[in-house]
C-alpha cells in the first residue's frame, strides 16, 4: 500500500510542471494536534504567490475526488525556500558545492550543529568541507537533518 505522500507526489507532480514549477517535497506531518499536508515548489527565477495558488486549487481539486486522506487536514503549497531541506540523492547530487547546515541527533565535539560546503553524499552519508585538510564524514545514521544554508 502508498503511503499518503506518494499517492500525493502523483497527484501532484503533473500539475507543479503544468505551472512551469518542480515539485521539490511532499509532506503529512500531525503538529500540534493537527495533521498538515504540504506541498513545496520550486522554480527557476523563484516561485511566487500565484504559483502556489495555481497549484493549491488545481490539487485540492484532484484531493476531493481521490480522497486519499481519511481523517482531516490543513492543506499548504508553498516556496521550497532558499535554506530548503536535502533528503534525496538527487538533492545533494544537485547542490554539490553549495553551502550546507548539517544537524546531528547525537553531539559532535561538543555540538550538533555544522555548518560548511557540501563536498560528498555515498550511501546516505554527507561528506562537509569545513575548512580543514579533508572533508569530513557524517554517518546516514547520525544525520538529522541536511539543509541549504545561505550566506550573508
Amino acid at each position: 500500500m502508498k503511503k499518503i505522500t506518494e499517492i500525493v507526489w502523483e497527484l501532484a507532480q503533473p500539475v507543479a510542471e503544468e505551472n512551469g514549477c518542480e515539485l521539490w517535497d511532499v509532506e503529512y506531518v500531525r503538529e500540534a494536534g493537527q495533521w498538515y499536508l504540504r506541498l513545496y515548489l520550486d522554480k527557476e527565477g523563484g516561485v511566487d504567490i500565484l504559483d502556489c495558488e495555481a497549484v493549491s486549487r488545481k490539487v485540492s481539486d484532484l484531493l476531493d475526488e481521490v480522497d486519499p486522506i481519511e481523517s482531516s487536514y490543513m492543506f499548504e503549497v508553498s516556496s521550497a525556500g532558499c535554506e530548503r531541506q536535502l533528503k534525496r540523492p538527487g538533492d545533494f547530487a544537485r547542490f554539490m558545492g553549495s553551502p550546507v547546515l548539517v544537524k546531528t541527533y547525537r553531539n559532535r565535539d561538543g555540538r550538533k550543529e555544522f555548518a560548511g560546503v557540501l563536498a560528498g553524499y555515498e550511501d546516505g552519508d554527507v561528506l562537509l568541507d569545513m575548512g580543514g585538510a579533508e572533508p569530513e564524514r557524517f554517518a546516514k545514521a547520525d544525520v538529522a537533518m541536511v539543509r541549504l544554508r545561505v550566506e550573508f
